[in-house]
């Protein structure tokens, strides 16, 4: 509910406008609520262009820049169908009256100073497709009613300060194609239902935490690029993941991952992965061959892991010859020698360094830095031998103490 300091504003701009209202090229409801808006913003800079709207000597329509409006055969006024403010340090609250432009499309505010909450009503607006909201300072969660913005298209709310959880039930956002809520300080799993016809999603630099789920992810058939990165996110990325039918990049760095399992395509050509970026986990393992076994996939990173054994050959040879044109592999603890296929193709792009590989000498550009000292390398082999000898001797235990007398007593009947 208005209180009534705001309601008495809102009256005073209306009757200011009078004189406009009664002979404008644009609908008298669509002034009124650019006006208010306008004037919830403190000290428009000279000569930006909100400071070049004159709302005493031209009618919005007409203003050298920001508005655009289309005006049909059946409307007597036009309309205002996109706001794009140029990134000049606009400050203040975002005014609920933008909810009064129900014709309006396309809202572009992104990189400015623009504070306090997302309002709840801009999401209810009929017509909305493009919402960029990106680099300003908006806090609080954003509103549940983001659910019922059925015409978006494209939203846009990264490089702010919300709060809160991604809101779960996206699942009826059937024409949104791009979404982005990186960075932001947005907390809690990836859960609930994403809109079905996403292609670019972009949830970086939060702190997001939990599994990723093949039940919300696989309903993604449009998906195309996955950015995750710079969260909490943790466990062992299964197959599915890397077999979504129309992914082609993603970027997973900087989490907690702690395994990797990668299945062949199932036909080859079919899989449209070209970029994959996973440093800075926890993954532990060896080299996976199947990899190299994804047609279109060219840049790979799994940099400063665990991962240990040697480099597969495959890696540069699998396909026609030709293998990964970039692959960061640094700060690992891999061993054996460098497939030589690497260092003589001049058009890859890599590191093999801060490993415990042979023949890498750190003089040569993708063996630096150099390697890690022999001390550190045995430790890890150790350490990699006494995890394994654990794992046998717990199946031993298992055979012996379970499965063997279970077939005693089985047998004595």
């Amino acid at each position: 509910m208005q209180t009534p300091n705001l309601t008495f504003l809102f009256l005073s701009i209306l009757l200011s406008l009078l004189p406009i209202l009664t002979n404008s090229l644009t609908h008298p409801a669509d002034i009124a609520a650019l006006a208010d808006f306008k004037s919830a913003i403190t000290n428009p800079r000279w000569l930006s262009c909100l400071s070049k709207w004159n709302f005493t000597a031209s009618d919005p329509c007409e203003f050298p820049c920001g508005i655009t409006c289309t005006r049909s055969n059946t409307n007597l006024h036009s309309r205002i169908t996109a706001i794009t403010l140029d990134p000049a340090g606009y400050s203040g609250h975002l005014s609920a009256s933008l909810a009064n432009l129900t014709a309006l499309e396309h809202l572009d505010l992104s990189g400015n100073a623009f504070y306090g909450r997302i309002p709840r009503s801009i999401f209810r607006l009929p017509s909305l497709k493009t919402l960029v909201l990106a680099s300003n300072s908006f806090t609080g969660p954003i509103p549940m009613s983001l659910s019922k913005s059925s015409s978006l298209q494209k939203l846009d709310l990264s490089h702010n300060l919300l709060t809160g959880s991604v809101v779960q039930s996206l699942g009826s956002l059937s024409s949104l194609t791009t979404l982005d809520l990186s960075y932001n300080k947005l907390t809690g799993s990836i859960s609930g239902t994403l809109p079905p016809n996403l292609v670019e999603l972009a949830l970086r630099g939060n702190s997001l935490n939990g599994f990723l789920k093949q039940s919300v992810f696989a309903p993604l058939r449009s998906i195309q690029v996955i950015e995750l990165a710079g969260n909490r996110l943790e466990g062992k990325l299964e197959s599915w993941l890397f077999l979504l039918p129309s992914i082609q990049q993603m970027d997973l760095s900087n989490n907690s991952f702690t395994g990797l399992a990668v299945q062949s395509p199932l036909v080859n050509g079919t899989n449209q992965l070209v970029a994959i970026d996973l440093g800075f986990n926890h993954i532990e393992g060896t080299l996976l061959v199947q990899l190299a076994q994804f047609g279109s996939l060219a840049s790979v990173s799994l940099r400063h892991n665990s991962l240990t054994g040697p480099v597969p050959a495959e890696y540069c040879t699998a396909k026609e010859g030709v293998g990964f044109r970039r692959l960061f592999l640094d700060g690992n603890f891999l061993n054996a020698e460098v497939p030589r296929g690497f260092f003589e193709n001049e058009d890859f792009v890599g590191s093999f360094g801060d490993n415990c590989l042979e023949g890498c000498p750190a003089s040569m550009a993708i063996c630096s830095p150099a390697q890690k000292p022999e001390s550190v390398c045995k430790k890890q082999q150790q350490h990699s031998w006494f995890w394994f000898v654990i794992f046998v001797s717990s199946l031993i235990l298992v055979d012996i103490c379970i499965v063997n007398p279970l077939s005693n007593i089985l047998n004595s009947k």
